[in-house]
């Protein structure tokens, strides 16, 4: 733009100083300077008091020759972007939080999954906000996986001008805890953005640690954390329960009681395995769900343990310690029963150990080799770390202060709410297993199958999953793929659309070991193929044949007409076993599309690229 005299309200001399000045401008300086101006029109700002304006103002007006209208420049509202990455929900859920507070404050606000945003449109950000989860090993979750890649990838561009922040969610138990928001976090400063919260990293308990984040978060971007308090107090509780289904007044942080109905081994006479069905009354919680839905249990750990761990450590029992919130206490033994997790061992618990006794040999432990550590802290629980590194002696109120809080266990909804109103049943298998000389259990599978009576109650909420649900379209064909208890949500699934009429398409593949022990819901199946409600079944018994066949041996044995419902525009679920079974089905996916679809490697991977973006891949495993 060039300034005349005989067109602008500048003199002769002003004219020539701008027209010096702002052909050199960067793209920085020029939007200081609109939001410079549109304070001084407000307010006459001094230049350290400048705030930012918004620059697509003034640069339209730039462009088009004409001035821009003072008031409006002011008036422009900040922007921000959050993204999310999820896999059960509680991101999508958190990132829902802070754009209504962004709101509340005045922020014009773009929301969007990870996996449905426009790379392109990443050098137009001012401000991003991520949150995000690590899965597996350290894995991006489904939906953020194409933007991980794209970011980590060489046509990443240069943001200089981006102010960000991460919100990361995990487990401290895995090695790579918190990994993909790490990630994230360290690659955007390295492609030159600047940080306007430091990142935060949550463990399973997130409630707290998350809503200090998005109070700091609005805070940075209103200028000062009283704007942030101005908007009002961030509700702890209602961050903690990012993912549960609302309307009710029960939640993750506020458990229902529900009462046991029905408690029944699935597996036949002579089986190694045990999986409970479970039943639970719903009836007046309010509670809502949906097939694909999670339900959270609070479990007790194992009264022997309870008791073994109080004996190791020589304590009473009946001390009081903190338990809860607002210096609330209980009992020990009650405390480490359904309060504290005894369990899992991880790092920073050794570590804090350490600090307790720093007479023990803990440091020793902490020097082993990475493989080592790992290996010691994956196959004990805190009664070994007691045991094999004399803790006995400290005291109970300050060894339960390095604890954390017991974590609640998330199990795929096995029931359809139209078939089974104000109920929700769920499908596990029990864990036991010998380690070091001593029994171990998985702490709620075995209290659901050995302490659970019909008529109990147990603490619990509803988990929703957005990110696993059957099609809007009715019409269309579904594929579900889950051996073992990975076929509970598809019991919910078919009852769904047995009960809503759904005409679409399905088939189920399902493995387990044997057949005449190991066939979960056999019953149901078999009337459902009848009726012609499941289309199609092939399943994979991996004991009853010399060669171990699985669930992705059955899909590649059938890949042509496998193919073919893809064509369709069938949806293709997988739940169940992240670590092994999860990639072997989407390899065998992958080969699939290369065989049958006459593709190459890469296209076929852009083929199931396609489908997560479309909604028609969708995963819920562990």
């Amino acid at each position: 733009m060039v300034i005349h005299v005989t067109n602008s309200p500048f003199n002769e001399e002003q004219a020539e100083l701008l027209n010096r000045l702002l052909p050199g401008l960067t793209d920085t300086q020029r939007i200081w300077l609109t939001g410079y101006l549109a304070a001084l029109s407000v307010g006459g700002a001094s230049l350290s008091a400048a705030s930012v304006g918004t620059v697509q103002t003034l640069n339209a007006a730039v462009e088009a020759g004409a001035a821009p209208d003072p008031a409006a420049t002011a008036a422009a509202p900040k922007e921000a972007t959050i993204l999310f990455g999820s896999q059960t929900g509680n991101s999508q859920g958190l990132a829902k939080k802070l754009a209504k507070k962004l709101e509340e404050q005045g922020v014009q606000v773009t929301l969007s999954a990870m996996s449905d945003f426009k790379t392109g449109n990443l050098k137009k950000v001012n401000n991003l906000f991520l949150i995000v989860s690590t899965h597996g090993e350290g894995d991006p979750p489904d939906n953020a996986l194409a933007f991980h890649e794209f970011l980590h990838g060489k046509r990443a561009p240069q943001l200089p001008e981006l102010h960000y922040s991460v919100l990361a969610l995990g487990d401290l138990s895995y090695e790579f805890f918190c990994q993909t928001g790490k990630d994230f976090d360290l690659r955007l400063e390295e492609l030159g953005a600047k940080r306007l919260v430091p990142r935060t990293d949550c463990d399973v308990d997130f409630g707290e640690p998350a809503a200090a984040w998005i109070t700091e978060v609005v805070g940075a971007l209103n200028g000062s954390a009283a704007n942030a308090a101005a908007g009002g107090a961030i509700n702890v509780s209602a961050v903690a329960d990012a993912g549960s289904a609302g309307e009710s007044e029960y939640s993750r942080s506020h458990p229902f009681r529900a009462e046991v109905l029905e408690n029944s081994n699935l597996n036949g006479r002579g089986s190694d395995r045990e999986t409970r069905h479970i039943e639970l009354n719903l009836a007046g919680s309010n509670l809502v769900y949906e097939p694909g839905d999670s339900l959270g249990i609070f479990p007790e750990n194992h009264p022997r343990l309870v008791d073994e761990l109080i004996v190791a450590m020589g304590w009473a029992g009946d001390e009081l310690v903190p338990a809860g919130k607002n210096g609330e206490t209980r009992k020990l033994r009650e405390a480490l029963a359904s309060y504290y997790e005894v369990t899992v061992l991880t790092k920073p618990l050794v570590e804090q150990a350490a600090k307790l006794a720093p007479g023990s040999k803990l440091g020793e432990l902490l020097s082993l080799g990475q493989e080592k550590l790992r290996e010691y802290l994956g196959s004990r629980d805190l009664l070994d770390l007691v045991e094999d590194y004399g803790l006995k002696g400290i005291a109970a109120v300050e060894f339960v202060s390095i604890l954390r809080k017991i974590p609640p266990r998330l199990y795929s909804i096995a029931s359809s709410p139209q078939a089974y109103p104000d109920e929700a049943h769920i499908t596990v298998r029990a864990v036991r297993y010998e380690e070091s000389g001593r029994d171990r259990y998985g702490v709620c599978s075995v209290q659901l199958a050995e302490r659970a009576q019909i008529g109990d109650t147990m603490p619990m909420f509803i988990q929703q999953n957005p990110n696993f649900k059957l099609p809007a379209n009715p019409d269309a064909p579904i594929i579900m793929i889950g051996p073992g208890t990975g076929v509970a949500p598809f019991r919910a699934f078919l009852g769904e659309r047995q009960e809503t009429g759904a005409a679409g398409k399905t088939w189920l593949f399902y493995g387990d070991q044997h057949f005449h022990t190991d066939f979960l819901y056999q019953v149901e199946w078999q009337r459902w193929l009848k009726e012609g409600l499941l289309t199609r079944m092939d399943v994979a018994f991996s004991r009853d044949t010399e060669e171990k066949v699985y669930v992705q041996h059955r899909m590649l044995s059938n890949g042509g007409e496998l193919y073919k419902w893809l064509q369709e525009g069938a949806y293709v679920y997988v739940c169940g076993d992240e670590k092994r079974m999860a990639h072997d089905v989407h390899n065998a996916l992958l080969t699939i599309l290369v065989q049958e679809g006459d593709l190459s490697f890469e296209e076929a991977a852009d083929y199931i690229l396609k489908l997560q973006q479309e909604k028609r891949y969708q995963r819920d495993v562990y």
